[in-house]
C-alpha cells in the first residue's frame, strides 16, 4: 500500500503542475508585467491547494494550533524545526498564507516546481558557499523589507535524530528578522518525518502537529539578546515537540 501511495504522491505532485501549466504561465506573465495582485491571487489559490493535495494523497492528518499568534498587518519571520521534505507543503497549508521559504539550491533544479517557488518568493541557497549564502540572506531580507513574511528552517538541513530533537539553530537566519525589525514566530512541527523518511522514503499515513507559538519582538533587542535569540527560539520549539 505504501508503494502505491508513493507512486500516487509523485504522480500528483507533478501532475498538478502539468495540468495547471497555463496558470503558471499566466502568473509568470503577470510577474513580468509587474502585476503583483494577479500573482498573489494565483499563488494564494493554487499553492495551498497543491500542498493540501500532497497531504491528502499521503493520508496525512494535520492538526494546527496557535494561528491566533500570527501578527496581523506586519511581515514576520516564521522559524521552524526541520525534520522532513514534507515540512514545506505542511507550512504552505498551516500558516495564514503561503510565504516564501529559504530553500536549498537542489530544489531550484526541479522543473516546474522551481518556477512555482520563484512565484512564491522563495530564495535558494547554496549551503557550502559563504558568498552565495550571504546573498541569499540579503535577498530574503529584501523580501521582508518589502512587506512580505518569510519562512526559515535555521538548522539548514533536516534533523535525522530522534523525534523531539532539533539541530543547532544557525544565527544567520535570525539576522533577517533583526535587520528588518520583524517579529520571529516560532513554529514547532511534530510527526512529519513519519510521513516519508521514517518509512524508507515511502509515503505513509500519519498525524502531524503544528504549533504556532507567540511572536518574539526583535525591535529594541540588545546585542546580548540578539546573540541568544537562535538558542532561545530553539529551546522554545523543543519544549513543544
Amino acid at each position: 500500500m505504501s508503494i502505491l501511495r508513493t507512486i500516487a504522491l509523485f504522480a500528483y505532485l507533478f501532475g498538478y503542475m502539468i495540468v495547471h501549466y497555463g496558470v503558471l504561465r499566466r502568473a509568470e506573465r503577470a510577474l513580468a508585467a509587474g502585476d503583483m495582485d494577479t500573482v498573489e491571487q494565483i499563488v494564494r489559490k493554487h499553492i495551498p491547494h497543491w500542498s493540501q493535495g500532497i497531504l491528502n494523497v499521503t493520508g496525512a492528518q494535520l492538526v494546527v494550533e496557535g494561528k491566533e499568534n500570527i501578527p496581523q498587518g506586519v511581515p514576520c519571520v516564521f522559524v521552524g524545526n526541520h525534520r522532513s521534505y514534507f515540512d514545506i507543503p505542511l507550512l504552505l497549508v498551516a500558516l495564514d498564507a503561503p510565504h516564501g521559504i529559504l530553500a536549498k539550491e537542489e530544489l531550484e533544479k526541479i522543473p516546474l516546481l522551481n518556477r512555482w517557488m520563484k512565484l512564491l518568493g522563495c530564495v535558494f541557497v547554496k549551503r557550502d558557499d559563504i558568498r552565495a549564502s550571504v546573498k541569499a540572506l540579503n535577498d530574503a531580507t529584501a523580501i521582508v523589507e518589502s512587506g512580505r513574511s518569510f519562512v526559515i528552517f535555521p538548522e539548514g538541513t533536516r534533523y535525522k535524530g530522534e523525534e523531539g530533537g532539533a539541530g543547532e539553530f544557525k544565527a544567520g537566519a535570525f539576522r533577517i528578522a533583526i535587520k528588518t525589525g520583524a517579529p520571529v514566530v516560532p513554529v514547532a512541527i511534530s510527526g512529519a518525518r513519519g510521513l516519508f523518511e521514517g518509512h524508507g522514503n515511502r509515503a505513509t499515513p500519519g498525524s502531524i502537529y503544528i504549533r504556532i507559538l507567540p511572536p518574539i519582538q526583535t525591535v529594541g533587542m540588545s546585542k546580548a539578546e540578539q546573540k541568544q535569540l537562535p538558542e532561545a527560539v530553539r529551546q522554545t520549539i523543543l519544549a513543544e515537540l
